[in-house]
C-alpha cells in the first residue's frame, strides 16, 4: 500500500471517530513532578494560616492563593472555605480535615495529597489533578468535578448531588470529564450524582450508593458494583464490559439497564 493511499484511510478513519469519545489532554507529559516546582513551598504553615485569617469574614471576600506552591506542607485541619487556589500545588499535602467549601480548585494539582476528611462542598475541581489522592470520608457534595482522580481513595466519601459529566461545551483540549479509574469508591455516596460520560473503569464501587445518579455514557469496564445501590440509575449507554452486576433484584430497579452497552459481557453474581 502506498503512504499516500495509507494516508487517506487514516484520515477517513480519523473523521469517523467520535469527538465526545476523546480523552482529555495528558497533563501529565509535559510536567516534571520531580521539579521544585512541583515538590516545594514558598511559604510555612504559618504563613498560609495568617493568609487565610487576614481576610475578613462576612464581606464575599476570600483568600487568594493562585498559582501558590505548597507541595509537600502540612495544612491539615485550616480553612480555604471559597478561596481562590487556582494552579495551586499541594502535591503529597497533608489536608487531613481542611475545609475548601465552594473554594476554586480548577487546574490544580493534588497529587498523592491527603485530603481525608476534607470538605469540599460545592467546590470547583476543573481540570484538577488528583492522582492517588486520599479522600476516605471526605464530603464533595454538590461539587462541579472534571478531575483525574486515578487510582484515589474514595472509600465512603460523600458524593451526593457532585457533577462529574463531560464538559460538552469546551472541548478544546479534549474531553474533560470526571476521571475515576481504578479508585476505591467503596461505601461512598454517589447518591444522585451525574457521572455522564464519567470514566469509571475498574472502579471499586462495593457497597456504593448511586441511587438516581445519571450513568449515561459512563465508562464501567471492569468496575466492582456488587452491592451497590443502583436504584433508579439510569445506564443508558454505559459501558459494562467486564463489570460486575449486583444482583438481579437489585438491577431490577435501576432504569435503562437494557440500553446500556456490552451487557452480555457484564458479570453477574454467584
Amino acid at each position: 500500500m502506498s503512504f499516500r493511499l495509507a494516508f487517506a484511510f487514516v484520515s477517513i478513519a480519523a473523521l469517523l471517530v467520535d469527538p465526545t469519545d476523546a480523552v482529555s489532554q495528558d497533563m501529565l507529559r509535559s510536567v516534571d513532578l520531580n521539579s521544585p516546582e512541583m515538590t516545594t513551598s514558598e511559604m510555612t504553615r504559618a504563613e498560609v494560616d495568617a493568609l487565610l485569617k487576614s481576610v475578613p469574614q462576612g464581606d464575599g471576600r476570600a483568600a487568594d492563593l493562585d498559582g501558590k506552591r505548597l507541595s509537600h506542607l502540612d495544612l491539615s485541619g485550616l480553612d480555604f472555605t471559597g478561596g481562590n487556589l487556582h494552579l495551586v500545588k499541594l502535591n503529597r499535602t497533608n489536608l487531613k480535615g481542611a475545609r475548601f467549601d465552594r473554594a476554586i480548585l480548577n487546574q490544580a494539582w493534588l497529587i498523592d495529597a491527603d485530603l481525608t476528611g476534607a470538605s469540599l462542598v460545592k467546590a470547583s475541581l476543573l481540570g484538577t489533578q488528583m492522582q492517588r489522592a486520599r479522600l476516605g470520608g471526605a464530603d464533595l457534595s454538590g461539587a462541579r468535578i472534571t478531575a483525574d482522580l486515578s487510582g484515589a481513595s474514595l472509600i465512603g466519601a460523600r458524593l451526593a448531588g457532585a457533577d462529574l459529566s463531560a464538559d460538552m461545551r469546551n472541548q478544546s483540549m479534549g474531553l474533560m470529564r470526571g476521571v475515576l479509574k481504578s479508585a476505591d469508591l467503596r461505601n461512598a455516596d454517589l447518591s444522585g450524582a451525574n457521572l455522564s460520560r464519567a470514566d469509571l473503569e475498574f472502579a471499586q464501587l462495593q457497597n456504593a450508593n448511586l441511587a438516581n445518579c445519571s450513568l449515561h455514557r459512563a465508562d464501567l469496564a471492569g468496575a466492582d458494583l456488587s452491592d451497590a445501590n443502583v436504584a433508579g440509575a439510569d445506564f443508558t449507554e454505559a459501558d459494562l464490559a467486564s463489570a460486575l452486576l449486583p444482583s438481579a433484584a437489585t438491577l431490577a430497579e435501576a432504569r435503562n439497564l437494557d440500553k446500556a452497552r456490552n451487557l452480555n459481557l457484564a458479570r453477574r453474581p454467584r
